[in-house]
Order: C-alpha cells, then sequence, then structure tokens
C-alpha cells in the first residue's frame, strides 16, 4: 500500500493538537499556513511580531485572530528570540520562521540562553511523496550542511530516523549515495558510504539499515537493481533515506524533484530541542502546511522518547 501525507495527516489526528510559535508572524504566505492548520486540527499558533502588522496582513487573507495568542515585539531580532524562548520553555511543541532573514532565524535556534541547542548538529530533511513510488522519500540534506563529514553524516542519519519513525517507518534503509554502486579510492564519498555501512553493522549507528555506496537508480528503482545484478545487496530500490554526500548532490535532486514532478513535500530542521519548520518564500502553501503536520507528528516522536 502507498505511504503518503494523508498517512502523516492521519497521524496528526492521533498525536494531538500541538503549538507553533511563528517568529516574526507578519508574513501572509506562512499566516495562511497557520490558518489552514488549525482549521485541520494540526496545531494551534502563537504568532510573535508587530501585532499591528500582524492584524493587517490577517486581514487581508481574512483570517480570524480571535483564537490565536499574539505576543507584540516590533523588532525582528527581539520577536525571533521571544519565539523561540517559548519552544525552548516547553510552551510551544515547534519553532517556524516567519518576515525574517534565514541567517537570524538560525540565531535565534542556537542562541546559548534560549534557543534550541542539544549539543547535537543541526540537519534538515526534506519528505516527499512522489508518483510512482510506494512510500514517502526522506531526502538529507539538501539545504543546511553544506560539505557534511564521515561524522556529520553519521549525525545526520541520527537525526533523520527518529523524522522517518515518526512517519512511521519503523526500520529505516539508509541509502548513502554516489555516482557509482563500488569503492572507488579516488572518489571519496564511496569511501565514506561504506565506513558508513560497516559502521551500522557494528552497532554505531542504530535504528536503521545502512547499505552504500548505492548509485540513486540501484536506491530507489527495484528494476534498475534487478537489471544491474545487485541481488545481494540491503537495499534493491527500496531506500528510505536518500544521504547526498554534499549540499550540490542534495539540492540539485531537491528542486529537480519540487520542478519537474507533481509532488508532495513537507520539511524540517533537526538536531534541535523541538522540530524547526524552515521554509522558503518560494515554497507552495501546501508545503508549508505539510511542514507543519511533518513537525507535529516528529514533535509527537521526541516527547514520545523523551
Amino acid at each position: 500500500m502507498k505511504q503518503g501525507f494523508d498517512d502523516v495527516m492521519e497521524k496528526v489526528q492521533k498525536c494531538g493538537r500541538k503549538t507553533v510559535a511563528v517568529s516574526v508572524a507578519q508574513d501572509s504566505a506562512v499566516l495562511e499556513a497557520v490558518k489552514e492548520a488549525k482549521a485541520r486540527g494540526i496545531a494551534d499558533a502563537i504568532l510573535v511580531g508587530d501585532e499591528g502588522k500582524i492584524r493587517e496582513v490577517a486581514a487581508s487573507i481574512d483570517m480570524d485572530l480571535s483564537g490565536y495568542e499574539i505576543i507584540h515585539e516590533p523588532d525582528m531580532i527581539a520577536a525571533s528570540l521571544k519565539a523561540v524562548k517559548l519552544a525552548h520553555d516547553g510552551r510551544a511543541d515547534m519553532y517556524m520562521k516567519g518576515l525574517i532573514e534565514t541567517k537570524d532565524f538560525l540565531k535565534s535556534v542556537l542562541d546559548k540562553e534560549v534557543g534550541l541547542r542539544t549539543g547535537k548538529p543541526l540537519s534538515h530533511v526534506c519528505v516527499f511523496e512522489i508518483p510512482g513510488i510506494d512510500r514517502l522519500l526522506f531526502l538529507t540534506d539538501v539545504a543546511f550542511m553544506t560539505y557534511p563529514t564521515l561524522e556529520d553524516k553519521v549525525n545526520i542519519i541520527k537525526n533523520t530516523i527518529p523524522v522517518c519513525n515518526a512517519c512511521g517507518v519503523d526500520m529505516p534503509k539508509v541509502a548513502p549515495l554516489a555516482a557509482v554502486e563500488v569503492v572507488n579510492p579516488k572518489m571519496p564519498a564511496t569511501v565514506e558510504a561504506a565506513e558508513l555501512s560497516k559502521m551500522c553493522e557494528e552497532g554505531q549507528i542504530p535504528g536503521c539499515i545502512i547499505d552504500g555506496p548505492l548509485s540513486l537508480d540501484l536506491a530507489i528503482d527495484p528494476e534498475a537493481a534487478k537489471h544491474k545484478g545487485a541481488t545481494h545487496r540491503k537495499i534493491q530500490g527500496d531506500a528510505d533515506v536518500l544521504l547526498f554526500p554534499d549540499i550540490h548532490a542534495g539540492n540539485l535532486v531537491y528542486k529537480a524533484i519540487v520542478h519537474m514532478v507533481k509532488m508532495r513535500n513537507g520539511c524540517i530542521l533537526t538536531g534541535t530541542k523541538v522540530p524547526v519548520i524552515l521554509t522558503s518564500r518560494s515554497d507552495t502553501f501546501e508545503t508549508k502546511v505539510n511542514s507543519i503536520a511533518l513537525a507535529a507528528v516528529v514533535a509527537e516522536e521526541m516527547k514520545k522518547n523523551n
């Protein structure tokens, strides 16, 4: 049976309504997503920012603010710190970027006093529902870590496993991707992929199955795996997680899917105390709503594990 975002939405209904703190909330695209998330029973929101501008934007999209808590703070940096503190203190289950520069938003996430640091590196996970693939695909890292080291890749995998678990994948299959599926000493990505597989076999990366290096076709296409005689591999076109060697590979694949395929997706930042919703202004309305839903089920998974 095909798994997709409808399954994620079903899980949201079972885990109870969450609360999202929105940093600098006077953004029409974000408020529209927040309004829809509330209507679907995904999450309530605490809106932090310039109250006058928030009300003005809300009026322009016919959004009734009577059911929302608004914290007035016209200064964007101060607003981001007040918003992130809500998540830090447990008043909000997730933290979302509004009308603020990404670098300033991330500074609030990493703030030593009120931020969401856990001591782990941060990484980005994008979850895709793609026609022709019978499961959700988890792409990482396509937006945050630029040139991850072997240690970084271990942390990326460990950050991604709870996201998979939250979406119903208990033992995710992780494919460290490369241009080829054999180890070549002149291609560091293949060497590190093999090392990750070995570390998993030795119990250093529990909770998943890792098989690398793998080319993209072997990772996601069972027919390709069959034609290439890869029937001895742990992953034969059925990978759940696509682990990219660097941000160029990840970002190119991500944008190719987004702009060329009729798909559904949602993205969150992980390695934080609560899920962080860091969507782009170019992301669709549905992607923003899906990202809030994804953050909600991950927040529930984190709560369960803690």
